[in-house]
């Protein structure tokens, strides 16, 4: 890069649509430029600055007063260009900052070419897309999620389905949030979504936005009544349709008629329900959440329902979100009934059969009504179990899956079959009173537990230094040093309290994280506890409960109880989880006689809440709720309150051992069996082991963002700092606030949330290849190589394959834009696998070339052979499209096979989901007969001679 002189033009790499730039100041280690198009003044380290100079040589057009004129001759006069154009004579400060955007045959045949790194650089992110938009795992590349085979497995079924109409029933802890969002990211990185709305309890709405935006880079807004009368002030009409995904509560939007109504007008390519097990329906009446869920299931063609209540538990309401997936098929909750029933015989059957058994008479009757019109298959499955063949029990097994009714439209894990989870081990304290009694402290707790769980009720300032709870706090954290230890509390205001009280105590590094602070400021904090000589204790509100991954840590303080057992599971989640290297050692403490004592008994001896998942806590919780509370908040004596609670723990127990009973003995194996079939090997888990061997070794994205100015320096093995310094990026959202650090390594990305994880699919890395191709740096370069014969060029054409179709097709995956690479030498013959000598390249790294004499051979001398690299890059393009073609017809046309065949035996297959995959298949086919290439980048490559050509 020449030195920078007040008055020259220069163009942002970063910001290409600023167009041209004035310096406007200089000193020893910055320049100030302004964009005088927009007005934008930009500040920049002239060592990393994302510019180059403007300069325009003889028989370029420039634009000078809104007209095009040509540059007749150019003069360097104090660092500044001067143009003579016609009798005028025009300083480069005078021209328009809207310049004309040479292509590159044009900037070659005119000798304006770029330095050789740059046109390497180019082809590089051409590839580098192509391979990854063509990835199946394009959208969750990013992803900051465990490589769980279950939870890509779901996202796999859900990408092959048109649309996806899918209810997720994971048990408790097993990751349907995650499993929902990567089916959102896979849609709208694929164009198969732009519009989407999330319903959730209000209470939910945070979690969702920081799973989505922590974990998944996509930016959702959560929508209320404040944000819809904000955007209606500004003129707007419809509030839903300003932004296209959004976090709505169900309950405010169910309540609303008039934006019930608008949400309904907005229209939605993908609807996602969380707790849809709270959607109330009989054939009678319906809840307004489930007449809201209805209306918009109608208009929208893609619905994603998420609940973790066993359909044992109510199966009207489970045939009630059933028929919100697919009204057509469940009509009659009788046959329903009868055909979950029939299917829970099978059960027992498969059972048998995984267990090398034989079926009974009765069982073989059974699979006879099921196998229907096609049971001439069925007594040879029969006789190759009889004859003891290896895979004859498997195959029948597959056979039962693809018959399965709900398995089309249900997916459901349990903890039991998918495995690697660690024990809990509990420590439960029941503290002494300080000598003689505290009233004051008693009614203190008391309090406390009520504006816990009871809302309406004030939260009283809490005084810990005095509490026996601290002491017994202060003495399990140094039992357990140097562990790291996760505690959490219901408040902000617990959170600051117990960090003032430790802070008196000394001794130990805590972090805090509750609500009130920024995500910016609690990813911070997560980080600093990460950290191995980090904070020691992280002290969190319930928020912390939401969304967060703390497996590094292996010992959870529950300084208070939440009422509702679903949230217990939440919390204990945050550190039982696939992936934890250790058992989960959870700690509680108690004064005897109080609220939290009751509580933490209900949980224990009712519940075994902390050694086991308690999938029923929701149904127990509606029944004996109000009464433990009533209970609790009662204060009557000791005896009375002891038999009470004892009383209550018995019943709850008994009711706890029903429920469990009934959900083990209702089990639905095919249904599992259906969800895991094939997510030890699936593809999209396939995918991202590829992509995290890769980035061992992989800077791909650090060079990326270094061509922008962007410093990049090794904090340690696995992060660095990216670090803009002066320059400004708008276009990069990421950097907008300073220096981030970053990784490529997937296990540091999960235990350090504050870190941005670089995949190709990152928004950051999309923001940067964008820049680099949308611009024309390095679309023209020349280059001299001495192992040419004499008067000898190779012009090196680069061209995208490109197919234009509609989003919804994502013709990626079959043809994404594909370079297209054709050498053609000055004798018009093509020169197949060229590339310039080692040598000529090492020197191309350094050379600056004035070919401005050159200017009128480069006129002749490039376009006749542009004109052969186009035809072969015509042919090559047609081959490219033509096995693209071949690719897709094949994988559409298994797909329908496949589907008709399970029409044929299973009903939850609908026609209308065969009928919109050939019509996809067509439309797709279509689309890539249209595939053409287009020009994108040269390099001439010549013999040294080639300089002493003037003619």
């Amino acid at each position: 890069m020449t030195g920078f002189a007040a008055g020259q033009r220069w163009f942002s790499t970063a910001e290409p649509e600023l167009g041209l730039g004035t310096v406007l100041r200089v000193d020893a280690r910055t320049v100030q430029i302004v964009y005088t198009g927009t007005g934008d003044v930009r500040q920049y380290a002239m060592a990393s600055a994302p510019l180059i100079r403007a300069g325009f040589r003889p028989g370029e057009r420039v634009r000078v007063d809104e007209r095009d004129c040509i540059v007749d001759a150019t003069e360097l006069i104090d660092g500044v260009l001067h143009y003579r154009i016609g009798e005028r004579r025009v300083a480069e400060g005078a021209l328009d900052a809207d310049q004309p955007v040479s292509q590159a045959d044009q900037r070659l045949a005119s000798g304006r070419v770029d330095p050789n790194a740059r046109f390497e650089f180019r082809r590089r992110c051409l590839r580098r897309r192509a391979e990854a938009r063509a990835d199946p795992a394009w959208g969750i590349l990013g992803a900051r999620v465990d490589l769980v085979p279950h939870q890509l497995q779901i996202a796999s079924i859900a990408r092959r389905r048109r649309p996806p109409r899918l209810l997720l029933a994971d048990e408790v802890g097993l990751g349907k949030t995650i499993e929902a969002c990567m089916i959102l990211a896979q849609a709208l990185a694929s164009g198969r979504a732009r519009r989407v709305l999330v319903l959730v309890p209000q209470s939910l709405q945070h979690q969702w936005l920081v799973e989505l935006k922590r974990r998944f880079n996509l930016d959702f807004s959560i929508y209320d009544e404040e944000r819809c009368e904000a955007i209606e002030s500004g003129g707007a009409g419809n509030p839903f349709e300003d932004a296209q995904t959004l976090i709505v509560e169900t309950g405010w939007l169910a309540g609303d008629a008039r934006r019930r109504e608008q949400a309904l007008a907005a229209g939605w390519d993908l609807l996602v329900v969380d707790e849809a097990h709270h959607l109330s329906w009989s054939p009678e009446s319906a809840s307004p959440e489930y007449a809201l869920v209805e209306l918009l299931s109608e208009r929208t063609p893609g619905l994603i329902l998420l609940t973790a209540t066993p359909e044992q538990l109510g199966l009207d309401g489970h045939f009630a979100r059933l028929r919100l997936l697919d009204p057509a098929r469940y009509t009659d909750r009788e046959a329903f009934r009868a055909e979950s029933a029939r299917y829970l015989r099978l059960s027992a059957m498969v059972e048998t059969l995984r267990e090398d058994g034989d079926p009974d008479a009765a069982q073989v009757a059974e699979l006879a009504a099921i196998f229907g019109a096609e049971s001439d298959g069925l007594p040879a499955l029969l006789g190759a179990i009889a004859a003891g063949e290896a895979d004859a029990r498997g195959r029948l097994i597959d056979a039962l899956v693809d018959r399965h009714g709900t398995g089309r439209v249900m997916l459901r894990n349990r903890r039991a079959v998918v495995g690697g989870f660690p024990d809990r081990v509990a420590h439960l304290r029941v503290l002494a009173w300080p000598e003689a009694g505290d009233p004051m402290l008693a009614g203190r707790l008391r309090a406390e537990f009520l504006a816990d769980v009871a809302p309406g009720h004030v939260e009283p300032e809490h005084d810990y230094p005095d509490d026996p709870r601290m002491a017994w706090l202060s003495q399990l954290l140094a039992r357990l040093a140097p562990a790291k230890c996760l505690l959490i509390c219901r408040s902000r205001a617990k959170v600051q309290a117990l960090e003032e009280a430790l802070r008196l105590s000394g001794g130990i590094p805590v972090a805090r994280f509750h609500e009130d602070m920024s995500l910016l400021q609690r990813d911070r904090n997560a980080a600093y506890f990460a950290e191995v000589d980090g904070a020691r204790l992280l002290i969190c509100s319930e928020i912390g409960a939401e969304g967060r991954n703390f497996q590094f840590a292996q010992h959870l303080i529950l300084w208070d109880l939440p009422l509702d057992p679903d949230q217990l599971e939440q919390r204990i989640g945050r550190l039982d989880r696939i992936g934890q290297r250790g058992d989960v050692h959870i700690h509680a403490a108690a004064l005897p006689g109080t609220a939290q004592e009751l509580l933490l008994r209900w949980y224990d001896e009712g519940l075994d809440a902390f050694a086991t998942v308690c999938p029923d806590g929701r149904e127990l919780l509606r029944r004996f709720g109000p009464e433990l509370v009533e209970l609790a908040a009662a204060g009557t004596d000791s005896e009375a309150r002891e038999r009470a609670l004892s009383d209550l723990v018995a019943r709850t127990r008994a009711a706890h051992a029903e429920l469990s009973a009934r959900i083990a003995g209702g089990r639905d194996r095919l249904l599992e069996l259906a969800t895991l079939r094939g997510a030890a090997d699936g593809e999209l888990l396939q995918s991202l082991q590829r992509a995290d061997a890769q980035a061992r070794d992989d800077e791909f994205a650090y060079s990326l963002l270094e061509q922008f100015g962007v410093h990049v320096d090794p904090l340690d093995t696995h992060a660095v700092l990216i670090d803009p310094e002066y320059v400004t990026l708008d276009a990069f959202a990421d950097l907008k606030g300073g220096p981030r650090r970053a990784t490529l390594h997937r296990p540091t990305a999960l235990t350090r949330e504050d870190l941005l994880f670089l995949r190709d699919d990152h928004p950051l890395v999309l923001g940067a290849m964008d820049l680099v191709l949308s611009g024309e740096a390095g679309n023209a370069t020349f280059v001299l190589d001495d192992a040419l014969p004499a008067r000898t060029a190779v012009l090196e054409a680069v061209y995208v394959l490109e197919c234009i179709a509609q989003a919804g097709l994502h013709v990626d995956r079959f043809l994404p834009p594909t370079p297209i690479e054709v050498a053609v030498d000055s004798r018009l013959a093509l020169r197949e696998g060229f590339a310039p000598g080692a040598a000529a390249l090492r020197r191309a790294a350094d050379q600056e070339i004035d070919l401005a004499p050159q200017r009128r051979v480069l006129g002749r001398l490039v376009p006749p052979l542009l004109a052969r690299a186009q035809e072969h890059a015509a042919a090559q393009g047609g081959r490219i499209a033509g096995s693209a073609r071949a690719r897709a017809q094949a994988l559409y046309a298994a797909e329908i096979e496949r589907l008709e065949a399970l029409a044929r035996i299973n009903p939850n297959v609908r026609q209308e989901e065969v009928a919109a995959l050939r019509s996809e298949s067509h439309a797709l086919l279509a689309a890539l007969d249209g595939a053409r290439p287009r020009l994108d980048c040269l390099r001439l490559v010549a013999s040294p001679d080639f300089l002493t050509l003037r003619a």
